[in-house]
């Protein structure tokens, strides 16, 4: 059944909703779906609507709405990706895949060897970009909830966050690691208190974190591990964390 986003909520006893424009436009003109046809709607509040398309055209699709399901596909981890920034698919990548494995927000950030280097406008263009491929994500693998994407930031200022609030004893506990390929510890020998349901996962650029960024984040008081033996690319070392998170303390 096609799923479709709704950016304004829905309200739980709706008879009808509209589709806006884009969403008109991708269930006609892409997915060719006729008048008749199930479809579910979700507006990222929780729950989702289940219907089917009453009127079609190029702009605006309407949907008769026939129920309210108080359904959710959120892991039971809260995860916040911390991503230093690839060029374009890779990082579209990324974010993408992310989102399907149930990350619940996402922080990308600069760092010393990031080769994007965005400014001004590009920055907002970049980040509805992103935005457009986590709400499509979870269009396409179920989620009800939209994560949060985080402004773009220096990694340098996202350290000096975690410390002060470190220093200003955090009430919200909370598991925050770095991937190195030099760390001693594997993942898999990590442990999570039964109380704490979430973590954070720093994950570099293609080159990798400098010896200061490292130093800086073990300064913080993250916890740098390693993903086996061998050194995966940044595409790769994102998902395989996740993976590895929701493995040991998540819903896999």
């Amino acid at each position: 059944m096609s799923r479709f986003f709704h950016p304004t909520p829905i309200q739980r006893n709706a008879e009808q909703v509209i589709l806006d424009s884009a969403a008109s436009h991708h269930a006609i003109q892409v997915l060719r779906l006729k008048s008749g046809e199930p479809v579910t709607l979700f507006d990222g509040t929780g729950g989702e609507f289940s219907g089917y398309l009453s009127q079609t055209s190029k702009s605006a699709c309407v949907v008769t709405i026939e129920a309210y399901q108080p359904i959710e596909r959120e892991s039971s981890l809260a995860i916040t990706l911390v991503q230093a920034i690839c060029p374009n698919e890779k990082m579209d990548w990324i974010i993408q895949k992310a989102v399907e494995q149930g990350v619940t927000s996402i922080q990308p950030v600069t760092t010393s060897r990031t080769l994007v280097r965005l400014t001004g406008e590009r920055i907002s263009k970049r980040r509805q970009h992103w935005q457009k491929i986590i709400i499509a994500a979870c269009e396409q693998c179920g989620r009800n909830q939209i994560p949060q994407l985080l402004p773009l930031q220096p990694l340098t200022d996202w350290l000096a966050q975690k410390l002060q609030q470190k220093q200003e004893n955090n009430p919200q506990p909370e598991h925050t690691i770095m991937l190195s390929p030099d760390a001693q510890l594997n993942f898999s020998e990590l442990t999570l208190p039964e109380s704490m349901r979430s973590t954070t996962l720093l994950t570099g650029p293609e080159g990798g974190f400098t010896t200061e960024e490292v130093n800086a984040a073990q300064l913080t008081g993250l916890t740098t591990v390693r993903l086996g033996h061998r050194i995966l690319r940044a595409e790769s070392a994102a998902l395989a964390a996740i993976a590895a998170a929701q493995t040991l303390w998540g819903d896999y």
